[in-house]
């Protein structure tokens, strides 16, 4: 028996379960569960990719200047102020790790990222789950779980399961009222969905315990590659930066991932496709007797009337070969998430569903 023993919290987080890729007896499966870009990546973001690919000998720079200054040109903000890390899960956890630790409690959301209580555990922190309201974060919930030893509050917006965002007005009083010990982190990772909505850039560029977090692996298609980025106070991103390793990122993430940060028209024309496909399928998704919130992120989680409904359901799906999310660990154990792909994916996934409800009814 050994006497090593791992630091307090670790051995009570669950692994995490990503979408799976894989039907068994089926060759080409559509992969609805993961929340991709159906496009693939960013052209220019190859092109980019290839050509550092000759210079893989060398090691990538410590600081990530090239890729934080477009990202500066890109969104209009101060360099200096932008951290860089292996997707946005790794800025999450850079705050989590600088800024709690034992006796510390950080508060998310019940059908939050199924990361946040890992990421708190991970430090050593305690997590604080509060309910949401019909799907949607409750600002007052979270508030009222505030204590003196709350030190990070990790939200997603918009949502992840449920696609819903928190209007405006209700982040930007959730950032009033919390106290000036504790940090809001707005987790953006579909923010280039949603319209009109800067995920948090502007609380971020003013207040001194905001900070906001993107990722390259949505809409830009580069999840293979792990590149997310964080922007705020700077006392906040000096002391981040302190325990991020020098060369977390390679050669090649970094460029792929300046290429696509600049490259502004491809985002604005996979959020209008995803848009148009998304008010397809949540207008099939209602027809067909299943509930879902309008989405404002690259998904629809459809709802069904019971486990059991949810079940055949997505029976229905993989007898097509198509996979999408069940989100059980989320809160919804009737509950379908299912990426917006293209028209004829989007078309699919309609038409498996439609045969679904045809043979029921027969």
């Amino acid at each position: 028996m050994t006497s090593i023993t791992p630091q307090p919290g670790i051995m009570d987080i669950a692994l995490y379960q990503g979408g799976a890729s894989h039907l068994a007896g089926v060759e080409h499966v559509l992969k609805l569960s993961s929340n991709e870009n159906p496009a693939g990546p960013v052209p220019s973001a190859i092109r980019a990719l290839s050509e550092a690919a000759a210079g893989m000998h060398l090691y990538p720079s410590t600081d990530h200047a090239s890729l934080r200054g477009a990202i500066a040109q890109t969104w209009g903000v101060a360099p200096e102020r932008v951290i860089c890390g292996v997707g946005s899960d790794e800025v999450l956890q850079f705050v989590t790790q600088a800024f709690s630790g034992p006796g510390d409690e950080i508060i998310h959301t019940e059908h939050g990222f199924s990361m946040y209580p890992i990421l708190a555990k991970m430090a050593g922190a305690t997590p604080v789950c509060v309910p949401e309201n019909e799907r949607v974060v409750d600002v007052n919930a979270i508030l009222g779980a505030v204590t003196d030893r709350t030190r990070i509050v990790l939200l997603t917006n918009p949502g992840n399961p449920t696609g819903t965002r928190l209007p405006d007005a209700e982040l930007m009083r959730l950032a009033d009222d919390l106290p000036a010990h504790v940090i809001l982190v707005i987790d953006a990772a579909y923010a280039e969905y949603a319209d009109g909505y800067n995920g948090g850039l502007s609380l971020a560029e003013i207040r001194s315990n905001v900070l906001m977090t993107r990722t390259f692996s949505k809409i830009y298609g580069l999840g293979g590659l792990r590149v997310g980025w964080g922007y705020g106070p700077q006392e906040l991103i000096d002391v981040m930066n302190r325990i991020r390793q020098p060369f977390n990122l390679s050669t090649v993430a970094l460029a792929a991932s300046k290429a696509a940060v600049l490259d502004t028209d491809w985002v604005a024309e996979c959020a209008a496709r995803n848009a148009e496909q998304r008010a397809r399928l949540t207008g099939a998704l209602r027809q067909l007797g299943l509930a879902c919130d309008d989405s404002e992120t690259n998904f629809v989680l459809a709802r069904a009337g019971s486990v059991a409904e949810a079940d055949a359901a997505e029976a229905a799906l993989n007898a097509d070969g198509i996979l999408v999310r069940r989100v059980a660990g989320y809160g919804f154990p009737e509950g379908l998430r299912i990426t917006v792909g293209d028209a004829d994916q989007t078309g699919r996934v309609i038409a498996a569903l439609t045969r679904w409800r045809e043979e029921a009814a027969a």
